[in-house]
């Protein structure tokens, strides 16, 4: 989306949240529509549309979306299946059943964002060896509830501008060749 875009993006929200523009200086407005482009760089014009029109038909109190708020809709409007809590532990308490002798197997069959929850094989194997009314009530709501914190962290990464998600990346690798020296410098001192 483009600066021109974004000015149609926020007279459409002006529209429907004429108080959220009331006052607002020609220098604001120009910062604002400056904002919104570079927020939305990376999304096409069409869906961010779509993503504001569906906020304003679903909003009860009527306030202006804030940029998360109209990123959150166009995730949620561009990945509706997402897969809950309860299905993601389903998948989880099937791998169980082989994972005493077959959990390396059973960990390759789980999707990407169970197999980060779980952590390992070695976890499934640890589960399947436990007591199954521990497995079905402790570990089950464990692992649902960091199955939803890692969605929630995994929708909110996705929602970044490709700029801080690179610049995520190099700070990570610069802490990662950081740790490794570290390691290094503490081997060699032994």
């Amino acid at each position: 989306m483009d600066k021109q875009e974004a000015y149609q993006i926020l007279t459409l929200l002006q529209a429907n949240y004429p108080d959220s523009f009331r006052g607002m200086s020609k220098e604001a407005a120009n910062v604002k529509v400056n904002l919104w482009a570079d927020m939305f760089s990376e999304e096409p014009f069409e869906a961010v549309a779509a993503a504001a029109k569906a906020y304003i038909a679903t909003d009860t109190g009527g306030f202006m979306p804030t940029i998360g708020k109209l990123k959150d809709m166009l995730h949620r409007m561009q990945s509706p299946q997402q897969m809950t809590q309860m299905e993601a532990w389903g998948l989880v308490a099937g791998a169980l059943r082989n994972s005493v002798y077959g959990a390396e197997d059973e960990f390759r069959k789980l999707p990407p964002a169970v197999q980060r929850t779980v952590g390992s094989p070695s976890q499934l194997k640890e589960w399947a060896l436990m007591d199954a009314e521990t497995v079905q009530s402790v570990v089950a709501s464990n692992f649902q509830r960091s199955f939803q914190v890692c969605q929630k962290r995994e929708d909110d990464y996705q929602k970044l501008p490709g700029a801080v998600k690179s610049f995520i990346a190099e700070l990570a690798g610069t802490l990662k060749s950081y740790r490794k020296a570290v390691e290094y410098e503490k081997r060699s001192r032994r």
